[in-house]
């Protein structure tokens, strides 16, 4: 077993003021801290989600696991063929390689935390989403940096069927 060790030396503080936000209603993004930042430990967003909005699509991770906290809420998240119903408190952890998915549940808003670990510098994928919603690129752009984000885009009857 490898032990990635990350890289940084001063602590990350990051006032809830001061954090950028994309998106807004039903999908809101904050950005709390990047890889980059974090000397590749991780990187974390924290989600809003609309009633029975979409958070994700299907997709998959190779490098990363990737954790979501319910802060408060319902969210309805895929893992691999399994899709779970998570509630305020719940913690859920996805490995590397797996799909998964995740949404505010029917009737339901979500707030979530998300980290990625290791980390991938993932503010500049969720600015890209931001310029999709306002028509400034194809939501086919998305496609040509796959690699880039480590963000791989697949399909899933068991996601398409709750969904």
């Amino acid at each position: 077993m490898s032990l990635f060790v990350p890289k940084f030396d001063e602590t990350v503080l990051v006032r809830d003021a001061r954090a950028e936000v994309v998106g807004g209603d039903p999908v809101g993004v904050k950005l709390l801290a990047d890889s980059s930042a974090t000397g590749g430990a991780l990187s974390t967003v924290r989600v809003t989600l609309a009633e029975g909005a979409d958070g994700a699509r299907p997709h998959r991770h190779d490098n990363s696991a990737e954790m979501f906290f319910v802060l408060d809420g319902t969210a309805e998240l895929l893992s691999g063929d399994d899709v779970v119903t998570a509630e305020r408190g719940d913690l859920v952890v996805v490995p590397p390689g797996r799909p998964h998915a995740f949404a505010a549940a029917p009737g339901r808003g979500a707030d979530l935390l998300i980290v990625i670990t290791p980390g991938v510098e993932r503010f500049a994928y969720f600015r890209h989403l931001q310029r999709i919603r306002l028509g400034e690129v194809t939501p086919e752009s998305l496609l040509e940096v796959q690699d880039l984000y480590d963000n791989h885009f697949l399909s899933s009857r068991a996601w398409d069927a709750r969904r």
